[in-house]
């Protein structure tokens, strides 16, 4: 995806939580971010996702060995720190990285 591509999907993403009232201010943004990527498993778990584009809630729960009540928390968490999102395909739920994930991935993980 090129540049300007990825620009264009960044400023749809983030005007669609605008509508979706899932913008918050930066202080608080911030905290909730970090509060999400202190966690190891909560950064594996990103990583996971960006490998394989999209992953099941089962998926994610087995490769991390995760009880639904640990492997809600941390999916939550993330979803709230922008960082995924769930999508809905053939009626089951799966997990993809924001724009926010990715770049994360980018700048952060994989350097």
């Amino acid at each position: 995806m090129g540049t300007s591509e990825l620009l264009k999907r960044k400023q749809e993403w983030l005007e669609r939580l605008k509508k979706e009232g899932k913008l918050r201010d930066p202080t608080e943004d911030h905290k909730m971010g970090l509060i999400a990527l202190q966690n190891r498993t909560r950064r594996e778990i990103i990583k996971f996702i960006g490998i394989g584009g999209k992953r099941s809630f089962d998926e994610i729960k087995k490769k991390f060995n995760l009880t639904d009540a640990q492997a809600k928390m941390h999916l939550d968490l993330l979803e709230q720190a922008l960082f995924i999102e769930s999508a809905e395909e053939d009626g089951k739920k799966y997990y993809i990285l924001t724009p926010r994930g990715e770049a994360y991935l980018e700048n952060v993980e994989w350097r």
